[in-house]
């Protein structure tokens, strides 16, 4: 069952960005950025981490989820190391998917042959 909550959530996200393409005028970057801020105030807010206990990866993997992982890692590294922490608390937090990504893409350009558009 939990595969089956967290295709519907995550479908419920990539559907309301396929409209958002369709429908408005907005760019893939805008609609990108649009996510990872409403990501952030909702899980400043707390209360996207209660549809990531419910979905698990169909909330937590999409870009509504890097945005809640950015304010969780502000709030946290706040009680920590006060006002600096709004600076360093999201970049600590989201250091191991963003490495990852960058590994992942440099690999992918050295394997294959890219090439410009």
């Amino acid at each position: 069952m939990d595969y089956v909550k967290a295709f519907c959530v995550g479908g419920l996200i990539c559907v309301l960005g396929q409209i958002l393409i369709d429908k408005t005028k907005l760019t893939s970057a805008r609609i990108l950025v649009l996510f990872v801020v409403c990501g952030c105030i909702l899980g400043g807010l707390g209360w996207y981490q209660k549809l990531v206990e419910f979905a698990g990866a169909g909330a937590s993997v999409p870009l509504f989820g890097f945005g809640n992982t950015l304010a969780r890692g502000v709030m946290k590294e706040i009680d920590k190391a006060g006002f600096l922490g709004v600076v360093t608390g999201g970049l600590k937090a989201s250091a191991g998917g963003i490495t990852a990504a960058i590994v992942s893409a440099f690999v992918m350009a050295c394997i294959f042959n890219p090439k410009e558009k």
